[in-house]
C-alpha cells in the first residue's frame, strides 16, 4: 500500500515537471504534454490512480489549486492596461461569454446524446479559457500591441465568471421548478459577487497592512500570503458556493494595483508555485479519465463540435465584442485564434459529473471525456501553430535574440558593432554621455542613464532583446545588473565580465551567487581584456562550413584566438562563458580576437600580464 502511494506521488512529479521541461525545450504547449502525460501515467501504465491516492482530498485540492493559480494571475493584471482595452475586455467577458455559451450549448445538444440541461451545462463550462493555457502561449508567441494584454485580461477574468456561470447552471438544473430556478439564479449571482468581493478585498487589505507596516519578515511573506489566499478562498466558498475563485482573483488584482507595499517576493513565489500546481492538476485530472471513454468519444460529432467552437463560436464572439475597438483586422483575427480551454473546465467538469451522476442524470459520465477531448483539441489546434499564425499576421514581437550591452567604452562598442552586423538588435547603455555620443555616431541604439535606476526598465525598449552583456569596469554594477535583468531574461541569459577580485578566496563564493555567467575566461576581467583590445584590434569572424574547421578552431582557443561569441544558423547569439562554453558546429559563425605577435609584444612591454594569462590558462 505504501509503495503504491509513493509511486503515485512520484509519478505526478516526474510526469508533470518532465512534461513542463520537454515543452520548454521544444517550444510546445505545456498543457498538451501534461494531458498526454497524465493519460500515460494513469490509464495506460497504471502508475497513478488519483481517487485511490487522494480520496476525498482530491476535489478540495483541485479547487484550492485553481484558486492559487487565479490569484497569481490576478497579480499580473494592471489597471493602467485597461485605458485602451477596458471596453474590449469587458465585452469579451460578457457579450462574448453569452454568445459562446449559446452556440456551444445548441451544438452540444444536436451533436451529442445530451439533453438540454447537460448541453447547457457543457456550454457554460466551455466558455472559459484561463491563465493556465493563455499565459504560457503568450509567453511563447509574444504578441505585439494590445493583443497580449487583451488575451491576458480575458483569460484571467473569464475563469471565475465561467465557474460562477457553470455553478449557476448546475444549481438551476437541480431546482424543482422554474420559479425556484429563477430565485436560485438571481440570489446566486448577487451572493457570489457580494461575498467574493468583500472577502477578496479584505484579504488584500490584510496582506497590504502586514507588508506596509513591516510586520512580516521576508521569510514569512510567502507562507503568510499563501495562508491568506487559501483562507479567503475557503471563507468565500463557505458564504457562497464557488465564489472563492472570484475572491482570490480580485484579491490578486487589488494587490497588483496598490503602489506602496512591495510584493516582489510574493509574485515570484506564486509563479513557481503555479508551475507545480498546474503540473499536478493536469496529471491528476487526466489520469482519472478512462482511456476507453476517450476513444469512444473520438468521432465525427466531436470533430464537428470542435469546428463549431473554433470556426464559428469564437470568431462571432470576438468580432461582435471588438466591433468598436481600435484594433486592426489582423489583431482581431489573432484574437479569434486564441481560445484554448484549460484547467478550470477540466476541474469543474470532473466535480459536476460526479454530482450529476449521483442525481440520476443520464450520460453525465460523458461530460468529462468530452471536456478533456475539447481541451486536448483546442490546445493542439490553437497552440501548436500559434507562433506561426502570429508571425504570418504580423502581430508577433521579434524573437528575443537581441542583446543589451552595458558599457559604451571602445571595445564594448566594437562588440556591439559586430553583433549589429549580423542583424541582431543591439541596445547599448551607459551613464557617460561622451561614450553614448560615440555609440550613436556608429549608428547604435542607445540608452543614456543609470541602468539600475528606478525608471530605467520603463524607459528601455527591450522588444526583441533576450540577453544582457555587462561589460563595465565596475564589478558591483555588473553584478547588480545581472541580478536585476536575470529576473527579466532568465539567469542563464545574463552575462558579465570576470570581476577584478576573482581569484581572491574571500570573494569567490559571493561572486558565484551574486553574479551573471562569467564571460570569456575567469581571468579576463575588464583590465586584462582592455589590454588585448588595443586601438587597432578588430573583431574577426569565421563561418564553419565543415565540422573539422570547428574542431580546429576550438583546439586553438587560447593559443591564437580569444573567442567572444557564436552566431548559430537560426541567428541566436551564444557568448563564450566559463561555465558550459558553446562548442562550434557546422553552420555556426564565431567572432573572436586574434592573439597576433604585435599584441603579445605590446602586452609584454606594458606589464607581465601575458605571463599571468598564459595561453594554456586561457583554454576553456
Amino acid at each position: 500500500m505504501g509503495e503504491h502511494l509513493l509511486i503515485g506521488i512520484t509519478s505526478i512529479l516526474v510526469f508533470g515537471i518532465g512534461a513542463q521541461w520537454i515543452a520548454w525545450r521544444f517550444k510546445l504547449p505545456a498543457i498538451l504534454l501534461l494531458l498526454i502525460s497524465g493519460v500515460l501515467a494513469g490509464p495506460v501504465f497504471g502508475l497513478l490512480d488519483p481517487d485511490h491516492l487522494m480520496g476525498d482530498l482530491l476535489a478540495p485540492f483541485i479547487s484550492v489549486s485553481v484558486a492559487i493559480i487565479l490569484f497569481e494571475g490576478g497579480l499580473s493584471l494592471r489597471f493602467s492596461e485597461l485605458k485602451d482595452i477596458g471596453s474590449t475586455v469587458g465585452n469579451l467577458v460578457s457579450i462574448g461569454v453569452v454568445l459562446t455559451w449559446g452556440i456551444t450549448s445548441v451544438s452540444a445538444y444536436y451533436l451529442f446524446v445530451f439533453d438540454w440541461e447537460l448541453a447547457i451545462l457543457l456550454g457554460a463550462i466551455l466558455v472559459v479559457t484561463g491563465p493556465t493555457v493563455i499565459i504560457p502561449l503568450l509567453r511563447q508567441v509574444r504578441p505585439s500591441g494590445q493583443v497580449g494584454s487583451i488575451l491576458k485580461w480575458e483569460g484571467i477574468v473569464i475563469d471565475p465568471i465561467g465557474a460562477m456561470l457553470a455553478v449557476l447552471v448546475f444549481e438551476v438544473i437541480l431546482s424543482t421548478s422554474l420559479s425556484a430556478a429563477t430565485s436560485v439564479a438571481v440570489m446566486s449571482i448577487m451572493k457570489t459577487i457580494f461575498f467574493g468581493t468583500l472577502v477578496g478585498l479584505g484579504g488584500a487589505a490584510l496582506i497590504y497592512f502586514l507588508l506596509k507596516r513591516h510586520l512580516l519578515p521576508d521569510y514569512l511573506q510567502n507562507p503568510v500570503s499563501l495562508m491568506v489566499v487559501v483562507t479567503v478562498f475557503t471563507i468565500s466558498n463557505m458564504l457562497q458556493h464557488e465564489s472563492g475563485l472570484w475572491a482570490t482573483t480580485l484579491m490578486g488584482i487589488a494587490l497588483a494595483n496598490q503602489k506602496t507595499a512591495r510584493i516582489n517576493h510574493i509574485t515570484e513565489f506564486k509563479e513557481n508555485l503555479r508551475v507545480l500546481l498546474l503540473s499536478a492538476l493536469f496529471i491528476l485530472l487526466a489520469a482519472r479519465v478512462e482511456l476507453s471513454s476517450l476513444i469512444q468519444n473520438l468521432n465525427w460529432s466531436l470533430a464537428a463540435f470542435l469546428a463549431i467552437l473554433i470556426l464559428i463560436a469564437r470568431p462571432i464572439g470576438v468580432y461582435i465584442s471588438t466591433y468598436f475597438a481600435d484594433i486592426n483586422w489582423r489583431e482581431k483575427l489573432f484574437l479569434c485564434w486564441m481560445a484554448p480551454r484549460g484547467v478550470v473546465a477540466a476541474s469543474i467538469s470532473s466535480i459536476f459529473a460526479i454530482n450529476l451522476a449521483q442525481n440520476g442524470f443520464e450520460n453525465a459520465d460523458q461530460l468529462v471525456p468530452v471536456v478533456f477531448l475539447v481541451i486536448i483539441g483546442t490546445v493542439t489546434i490553437y497552440g501548436l501553430p500559434a507562433a506561426w499564425v502570429a508571425r504570418k499576421l504580423g502581430v508577433a514581437k521579434p524573437v528575443p535574440n537581441g542583446v543589451l550591452i552595458l558599457g559604451a567604452h571602445k571595445w564594448a562598442l566594437k562588440i556591439a558593432e559586430a553583433i549589429k552586423k549580423v542583424e541582431l538588435k543591439v541596445l547599448v547603455a551607459d551613464s557617460n554621455w561622451k561614450n553614448i555620443s560615440k555609440a550613436r555616431s556608429k549608428g547604435l541604439e542607445t540608452y543614456h542613464g543609470n541602468i539600475l535606476s528606478e525608471f530605467a526598465l520603463e524607459e528601455l525598449d527591450l522588444d526583441g532583446v533576450g540577453r544582457m552583456l555587462s561589460l563595465t569596469p565596475n564589478d558591483e554594477t555588473n553584478s547588480l545588473a545581472a541580478l536585476r535583468f536575470g529576473e527579466i531574461f532568465g539567469r542563464s541569459h545574463v552575462f558579465q565580465l570576470a570581476p577584478n577580485t576573482q581569484g581572491q578566496m574571500e570573494n569567490t563564493d559571493v561572486t558565484s551567487h551574486l553574479s551573471g555567467r562569467i564571460l570569456f575566461h575567469e581571468r579576463l576581467n575588464f583590465e586584462n581584456l582592455s589590454r588585448f583590445f588595443s586601438e587597432h584590434t578588430e573583431i574577426q569572424s569565421m563561418t564553419f562550413d565543415e565540422e573539422n574547421l570547428a574542431a580546429e578552431f576550438e583546439e586553438q582557443i587560447g593559443e591564437e584566438y580569444i573567442p567572444l561569441f557564436l552566431i548559430t544558423p537560426n541567428n541566436e547569439i551564444r557568448p563564450y562563458t566559463v561555465d558550459n562554453p558553446p562548442s562550434p558546429t557546422k553552420g555556426d559563425k564565431a567572432f573572436y580576437i586574434n592573439l597576433d605577435d604585435e599584441i603579445r609584444q605590446q602586452i609584454k612591454q606594458e606589464s607581465n600580464s601575458l605571463e599571468d594569462l598564459a595561453p594554456d590558462q586561457l583554454k576553456s
